[in-house]
């Protein structure tokens, strides 16, 4: 074979490999803009979920909060209701001993008269 004919396949191997490697570079480039294309929406998409996120959290904690200061306020009008159903019950103890004591006094003072009224059971009359 002739030198120039030799030389002539080696220029032409060599355009065609570096129109090849061109190819595959700008093929790559390509391909990398579109993985950074999809990385962005990536991250703009873990964006807004973080956001949704960060709002669902706060709500959570917001009724949380009401919840327990919801049970505290009712805990709160159960301890006055149970505190004014003692004072309650023992003024009822009080009046119903001040009674006793009164017909204990009217017995003593006048026997024949107590008998006519009720002894006792809270001012209910008997049938």
């Amino acid at each position: 074979m002739k030198t120039w004919l030799i030389v002539l396949i080696v220029v032409v191997a060599v355009v065609v490999l570096a129109a090849l490697a061109l190819v595959a570079a700008r093929r790559n480039r390509v391909a990398g803009l579109r993985k950074r294309e999809q990385a962005r929406e990536h991250l703009q998409d873990s964006r807004v979920h973080s956001a949704q996120a960060d709002r669902e959290q706060a709500l959570a904690e917001e009724q949380a909060a009401r919840a327990r200061r919801e049970l505290a306020e009712a805990q709160e009008r159960a301890a006055r209701a149970e505190t004014e159903a003692r004072e309650r019950a023992g003024s009822a103890q009080e009046h119903r001993a001040t009674a006793q004591e009164l017909q204990a006094k009217a017995e003593k003072i006048a026997p024949d008269l107590t008998t006519e009224q009720p002894r006792g059971d809270g001012g209910a009359t008997r049938r």
